[in-house]
């Protein structure tokens, strides 16, 4: 299985890796066949813009590349925005992902999904 540097580089060295205090929403997603478990914390502001985006992940090399990614990509937007962000978009952030490993960019969607849905929950 060949990871392309992209990916090695963000598995070695992840952005925005951490639990975060009083996050705005949470987001675990796991996927029982590979074992890969995600959390993603996000901070959302009064104008529901994503100021910050921590993860947790324990997983493989791509699971953490993704979760690290889907960090950078969401971090700026509005929270209408960040929803657009499609497993495309993780994919070729980190140059190509192997076939066997693309379901982990669809974990990293799902758990940012998820987040914002306990965003939108919390705040009611």
């Amino acid at each position: 299985m060949e990871y392309t540097k992209k990916v090695i580089n963000t598995f070695r060295n992840p952005h925005n890796y951490g639990k975060m205090r009083n996050p705005s929403g949470i987001g675990k997603v796991g996927n029982p066949v590979c074992g890969d478990v995600l959390w993603l914390y996000i901070r959302v502001d009064k104008k529901e813009v994503i100021k910050d985006v921590k993860f947790e992940t324990f997983g493989c090399v791509a699971a953490i590349s993704t979760s690290s990614v889907i960090t950078d990509l969401a971090k700026g937007k509005s929270i209408k925005k960040a929803l657009e962000i499609t497993k495309e978009d993780v994919v070729d952030s980190l140059g190509g992902l192997p076939n066997i490993k693309l379901h982990c960019s669809v974990l990293a969607i799902e758990a940012l999904h998820k987040a914002i849905e306990d965003y939108k929950k919390c705040k009611k």
